[in-house]
C-alpha cells in the first residue's frame, strides 16, 4: 500500500514540476532579470483599499491593465483618429512603426508589465494586440503631449473634442491626470521607438523624450539633468523631477550631539509646535523633495503646489516605490515628514505664510486633511534621508529654553484672552512694585 502511494507521488505533474525547477540552477538568475525589466504594476488590494479613486484612470486607458474598461471606451476612437493624423504627417507606412515596436521585444515592452495576463503576449509577432495597443497609445501620448505644448501640428479641426484649445481646456487635464496613475503607465521605449521611425534617426532622444513628458505632466518645474538616460515612463520622469534639481552648496550642517536626545523614532512635532519652541521656516533654494535641512534654528523646506492632482500624484508616486525594487523612499519619506508636520489648518496657514505651502484647494482644513491621508500603512527604510534633519530639529527643541519658550507661548500667547490676562497679571504686579517701592522711598524720605 505505501509503495502504490509513492509511486502515485512520483508521477504527480506537480511534483515533476518543481523537480525541474530545483534542478534548474539558472532559476534565480532569470527571475531577477525578469524582476528588473518589471516597472509597472497593479496596485494591492492593501494600497489601493484606502482610496480607490486615486489608482483609476477617468478619462483614458494607456496600457493593457485598465483597456477596455466601459468608462474608457469613448477615448478609443480619439485614439485611432489620433493615429491616422499621426501617420499622415510622418508620411511613414504603419508597418515600419509597428516592426519598430515589435522589435522591442518581451525585454523592453512586455517584461515591463507586472503580472501581464496572456491575452497580451507578444508571442503572436507584429500582429499580435499588445504590439498594437503599444503603437495605438504611443502615437496618441505623442500627440497629445506636442499639442498641449504648442508644437505646431495644423491638421486638426478648430473644434476637435481632444486636439483644440476646447480640448486643452476641458480634457486634456484629465489626461494629465490619469498619466499619473501607475497602473496606467506606458514605457518611454515605446517612443523613442516611434519618434526613431518618424525622424528616420536612430540617435539617442532620452533627453528630448524626458523634456517633452515633463513639460506636459509639470511645466514649472526644474529641468531634468541631461544624460541620465530614458526614464522607465512619465510617472518616473515625474519622480526624477521631484528628486532632481541644484543640491544646497557645501555639506548640510549637523546639529552637535546631545546626550539628552532620545531616538530618532520620535515623532517630529507639528508646524505650530516648531515655531512656539523657537524654529522658524523658510523656503528652499530648490524645489527638489530633497532640499529639506535645519540649520540655526531654521527649518528650509521645498515649495509644494497642492491641488486637485496632489493626492494622486503623491499617492501613486509613493506605490511605485513601494513595489519597484530600487526605486528608493524619498518621496514616501518627505510625506511622512509633512504629514508629522501639518496636523491641523493652522500648521497650514503657518507655512503658507512662509510661501512653502501653495495652497490651490481654498481651504487650509482640506490641505491638513489631505497630508494626515497620505502616510496610512507607510513603510519607511530604517535609514530614511530626513533622520538627520529629524534628529537635529528635536535636539533643538529639546533644550531647556526652547522647551520653557515653548510651554510659555502655548501657555499664555495661543488665544487673545490668554494674552490679555497675562498682560492684565503684568501690569497689576507692575503697579503693586511701583507702589511698594514708592511707600518704601516716603517713608526714608519722612525718617531723614
Amino acid at each position: 500500500m505505501m509503495k502504490r502511494r509513492h509511486s502515485s507521488i512520483e508521477e504527480s505533474a506537480w511534483v515533476a514540476e518543481v523537480e525541474r525547477e530545483v534542478a534548474d540552477g539558472c532559476a534565480s538568475e532569470e527571475e531577477s532579470a525578469r524582476w528588473r525589466r518589471q516597472c509597472i504594476y497593479p496596485v494591492p488590494a492593501c494600497i489601493k483599499d484606502l482610496n480607490p479613486r486615486a489608482y483609476r484612470p477617468q478619462v483614458v486607458s494607456l496600457g493593457p491593465f485598465h483597456h477596455g474598461d466601459p468608462h474608457l471606451r469613448p477615448m478609443e476612437t480619439h485614439k485611432r483618429r489620433s493615429l491616422v493624423h499621426f501617420l499622415r504627417r510622418a508620411r511613414r507606412p504603419l508597418a515600419d512603426f509597428v516592426a519598430a515596436v515589435a522589435g522591442a521585444g518581451a525585454e523592453g515592452l512586455e517584461g515591463a508589465y507586472h503580472k501581464l495576463s496572456d491575452e497580451w503576449r507578444i508571442d503572436g509577432g507584429v500582429e499580435s494586440r499588445f504590439v498594437e495597443l503599444m503603437v495605438t497609445d504611443g502615437c496618441f501620448l505623442l500627440e497629445v503631449m506636442r499639442t498641449a505644448t504648442s508644437w505646431e501640428m495644423n491638421d486638426y479641426a478648430d473644434d476637435d473634442p481632444v486636439f483644440s484649445a476646447h480640448g486643452l481646456l476641458y480634457t486634456v487635464p484629465y489626461i494629465r491626470r490619469d498619466m499619473l496613475m501607475i497602473e496606467n503607465q506606458l514605457p518611454l521605449l515605446v517612443l523613442k521607438r516611434l519618434l526613431a521611425v518618424e525622424s528616420g534617426k536612430n540617435g539617442n532622444d532620452d533627453d528630448l523624450i524626458n523634456r517633452l513628458v515633463l513639460l506636459f505632466l509639470s511645466p514649472a518645474s526644474w529641468p531634468l539633468a541631461t544624460g541620465v538616460g530614458l526614464a522607465l515612463h512619465p510617472l518616473d520622469v515625474l519622480r526624477r523631477s521631484l528628486l532632481d534639481g541644484p543640491r544646497p552648496a557645501g555639506p548640510r550642517p549637523r546639529a552637535p550631539p546631545d546626550p539628552s536626545s532620545a531616538s530618532t523614532d520620535d515623532i517630529i512635532r507639528s508646524a505650530e509646535e516648531l515655531y512656539e519652541a523657537g524654529v522658524r521656516f523658510k523656503r528652499s533654494a530648490t524645489s527638489s523633495l530633497l532640499d529639506i535641512r535645519f540649520h540655526d534654528g531654521t527649518l528650509y523646506l521645498p515649495a509644494i503646489a497642492v491641488d486637485d492632482t496632489t493626492e494622486y500624484m503623491l499617492l501613486n508616486l509613493m506605490a511605485f516605490e513601494r513595489l519597484h525594487v530600487g526605486a528608493g523612499n524619498d518621496v514616501t519619506a518627505y510625506v511622512f515628514f509633512m504629514d508629522n508636520m501639518v496636523d491641523s489648518a493652522r500648521d497650514v496657514a503657518l507655512l503658507t505664510s512662509r510661501r512653502i505651502v501653495l495652497n490651490s484647494l481654498g481651504s487650509d482644513k482640506a490641505v491638513a486633511k489631505l497630508f494626515n491621508g497620505l502616510s496610512r500603512d507607510v513603510v519607511l527604510e530604517p535609514q530614511s534621508a530626513l533622520d538627520d534633519v529629524h534628529r537635529e530639529v528635536n535636539a533643538y527643541c529639546r533644550k531647556r529654553w526652547n522647551q520653557w519658550r515653548a510651554n510659555l507661548v502655548h501657555t499664555y500667547f495661543r488665544s487673545p484672552w490668554s494674552f490679555l490676562s497675562l498682560t492684565a497679571t503684568v501690569f497689576l504686579l507692575g503697579l503693586t512694585i511701583t507702589q511698594t517701592v514708592y511707600t518704601i522711598l516716603q517713608y526714608y524720605s519722612s525718617s531723614s
